[in-house]
């Protein structure tokens, strides 16, 4: 039986079961943040006290140069956040409002992968938690579908949790459902803020799922992330759902032989198929972007805004914050719905390569380990949903809910250097005269 081993373990199993109750308490976006800072300080005093601390909370080696690149690179993010409040004149107040926002948001894609290499948590216990509340999902799936059939409101209340501060009302909210406004049909976000970012945590449902040993658990979990992803609407999810589940499995390919030679042949018979291939490809795209025009339309222009006012106004440390975008983007704020134009627009360059070369960094380890072999699927898969989800989202205010998947980018860098310290060969030494 799968169960927690320690403390650490039993902080993050507990966190993922409960995920349900704490939402319908609105206490979600809290507990995120919180489950971070005591995790990463719980690394810091096993690494610092080392043999000292109790046994079952011993570090299980040093920190990995990727999780250091992550370290580093949100502090670079805070450095430049910092920046662009003092090139902008915001002023001390909101320095420190946006520096508390930066310990919540960006600080969490350090502090969990920091807390997943170094405290002893088994892949295992992320995994079966996650299936469990893949479960639990299924058990309340019925009541949210039929809710709007019944005439339910879609919020049932917002929490007094929102006192503590946050991006929106809607990270302390309880939904039974959203209506989508283009079309008035009913979408479902489970105990995400909105539709889009269920579909993305159902992916991630599903690729731990898939890494679940019980055939009754693994089904549980693939069932339950599907449904997230088909309920939310979302076309985001149904991209996820493929190109993440089946291309790290693809990876071992890329060492075969005959798979160069069948590449080869594919390649050849483009020159006759190409032109064909490239006009079913472009309608495609159009009847996606077309499937929810509307939704389409704001995003391209958000990004352009973005693009522009970065490249004319603020190029190396951004503005410092978001701004509030003019009607013709329904005034949703400039630097949102798109975590590189984001980052560009708030932190400038600086930041974009704060997030950037971490990402890539460990993005080149996964795909490695998942040319090798199974290890490296879950870590690839996870940072292909990452990718996906920087094109569409703001990963910084949504760390808080995929934080399980931030972990285990922690525990695989532990895993490849440990194993790397397996083979390499012991050093040679000199025999002692007599």
């Amino acid at each position: 039986m799968i169960a927690p081993q320690n403390p650490a373990e039993g902080m993050v199993w507990k966190t993922i079961v409960w995920t349900w109750p704490l939402y319908g308490i609105g206490a979600l976006y809290v507990v995120g943040p919180v489950l971070a800072w005591l995790l990463a300080m719980l690394a810091v005093l096993a690494l610092y006290l080392g043999p000292a601390i109790r046994s079952d909370l011993r570090a299980t080696g040093p920190v990995p140069p990727v999780v250091w690149g992550w370290i580093l690179g949100m502090a670079v993010m805070l450095v430049a956040l910092w920046a662009g409040h003092l090139d902008w004149g915001l002023g001390l107040k909101k320095t420190i409002k946006s520096s508390i926002g930066w310990a919540k948001g960006w600080a969490l894609l350090a502090l969990f992968p920091l807390a997943g290499a170094v405290l002893p948590i088994r892949r295992e216990i992320l995994i079966r938690a996650q299936c469990k509340l893949g479960f639990y999902t299924l058990c309340l799936a019925p009541s949210l579908l039929i809710a709007p059939t019944l005439g339910l409101p879609e919020r049932i209340f917002t929490s007094p949790l929102k006192a503590i501060g946050g991006p929106g009302p809607e990270y302390f909210s309880v939904y039974l459902f959203t209506f989508d406004p283009a079309s008035w049909t009913p979408r479902w976000q489970f105990f995400a803020p909105w539709s889009p970012f269920a579909a993305l945590l159902g992916v991630t449902t599903v690729l731990f799922a898939l890494e679940e040993k019980e055939n009754k658990w693994r089904a549980a979990g693939v069932a339950a992330g599907v449904l997230m992803i088909l309920a939310s609407k979302s076309r985001m999810g149904l991209v996820g759902l493929v190109a993440c589940t089946i291309g790290p499995r693809m990876m071992p390919l890329i060492l075969k032989g005959w798979a160069w030679g069948a590449f080869a042949g594919l390649t050849a018979s483009m020159a006759i198929v190409g032109p064909g291939l490239l006009r079913a490809i472009d309608s495609g795209v159009s009847a996606f972007k077309g499937a929810r025009a509307d939704s389409t339309r704001v995003r391209e222009t958000l990004q352009r805004i973005a693009h522009e006012r970065w490249q004319e106004e603020a190029v190396w440390f951004g503005h410092g914050t978001v701004h509030p975008g003019p009607h013709i983007v329904e005034y949703m704020p400039i630097g949102s719905h798109h975590t590189w134009f984001g980052l560009l627009f708030v932190k400038g360059l600086t930041g974009l390569l704060a997030f950037a070369v971490p990402l890539v960094w460990q993005i080149w380890i996964a795909l490695k380990d998942a040319a090798l072999g199974p290890r490296g699927r879950l870590p690839l898969g996870i940072c292909m949903v990452l990718v996906l989800l920087s094109f569409g989202e703001n990963i910084e205010i949504e760390a808080y809910l995929l934080w399980p998947a931030l972990v285990v980018l922690g525990l695989h860098a532990r895993e490849v250097a440990d194993a790397r310290a397996e083979t390499r060969p012991a050093p040679q030494t000199e025999p002692v005269a007599a």
